[in-house]
């Protein structure tokens, strides 16, 4: 086996993904990364442009429902990791098309584990020669428990409630992960995010929307009255978190990471325009775009992480409030529109 460790990742041309193969191959320059990806709709290869060149990444445009396939880059690349990104994860269309988010978030999860099981052990609790410390990270969402009230937070012992067809495709996929612990001794590690916001995020999702529109002259849409709360964590701080779980987490634990951020959909709307106000101003606020629309179907009213756990066992903590994220998050797309800022937003500016 060669001594430098592969490690598959799948759906990596995405959000989350794109950020973190940067900083991961920055910081682990003795890994060989594999990105596999089908580059859906919410897969962009210009996401990972800094990175195309380098001998230690290796794209390959594939399904992780390919059975096949999966099998096939096991074998060639001596795979002794896996982090699973890959996964539909648009609510809206997950109402609109539910199928899709069962055959890629619970099939594809289960194809994956499935073959790496197959390839890393010789029978339950017995893992092949060379391939002892070979661990499975699923990355999941706070979604899967369901909705909060107006107090309380999300711990790793919550129990699954999930709303929307999206949700439970996910819980579905974390149930098999657990299953494969359990029944077969697998190394495994589960990672319940809350809401990502910042760089390269796809146009759909509620930042981008926000900020697109607004520049656009376009009514900025939010859903029913806008109080619905998330904890909104700053994607880098994401990636942090799925590098300390799944180099020092403990085998078959789940970890939940959040930003201790809680913003109901108002006020991200009312912040983003009024930082665009200072950074691009034009002769009457953005705010005056806000437009409230039809509310979502099933629209979970409040969700909120609490992030003990990964903070007190790992250390890990989030760098960014949503403050300074959503300033770095703003000037991101700011430069990908081509737009010249006219006056440079200072953080000690009270908005």
């Amino acid at each position: 086996m060669s001594s430098q460790k592969t490690i598959l990742l799948t759906g990596c041309a995405g959000f989350i993904g794109s950020n973190f193969v940067p900083y991961f191959l920055e910081k682990y320059p003795e890994y060989h990364l594999i990105n596999l990806d089908l580059l859906t709709y919410a897969g962009n290869l210009k996401n990972l442009m800094e990175v195309e060149e380098s001998s230690h990444y290796t794209f390959i445009q594939g399904n992780i429902c390919d059975r096949e396939l999966i099998e096939k880059l096991f074998d060639k690349y001596a795979i002794q990791g896996v982090i699973h990104f890959a996964a539909e994860s648009h609510v809206d269309n997950s109402i609109k098309n539910p199928g899709v988010f069962i055959e890629t978030n619970v099939n594809g999860t289960f194809v994956l584990i499935d073959v790496a099981y197959k390839k890393w052990m010789e029978k339950p609790f017995l893992y092949k020669k060379g391939y002892e410390k070979c661990r499975f990270h699923h990355i999941s969402t706070d979604e899967v428990y369901g909705t909060l009230g107006e107090e309380g937070l999300f711990t790793e012992s919550t129990p699954y409630a999930p709303n929307s067809p999206y949700s439970a495709s996910k819980a579905g996929s974390d149930m098999i992960i657990r299953s494969y612990f359990h029944t077969y001794g697998m190394n495994t590690i589960i990672t319940n995010c809350s809401n990502n916001y910042g760089p390269k995020q796809h146009d759909e999702k509620l930042i981008p929307t926000i900020i697109r529109n607004a520049l656009e002259g376009k009514a900025i849409p939010i859903y029913g009255d806008g109080k619905n709360i998330r904890d909104w964590l700053y994607v880098l701080d994401h990636c942090t978190g799925i590098d300390m779980a799944y180099h020092r987490g403990r085998v078959g634990e789940v970890y939940n990471i959040g930003g201790r951020n809680e913003r109901n959909n108002n006020y991200i709307a009312k912040k983003v325009c009024e930082i665009l106000d200072i950074l691009v101003p034009k002769n009457v606020s953005y705010t005056k775009q806000i437009n409230y629309v039809e509310d979502r179907a099933g629209h979970d009213r409040r969700y909120a992480i609490d992030a003990s756990k990964i903070e007190d066992e790992l250390g890990w903590s989030a760098a960014e409030n949503f403050e300074t994220g959503i300033v770095k998050t703003i000037e991101w797309y700011l430069g990908k529109y081509n737009c010249h800022i006219t006056k440079k937003y200072e953080s000690e500016i009270n908005l």
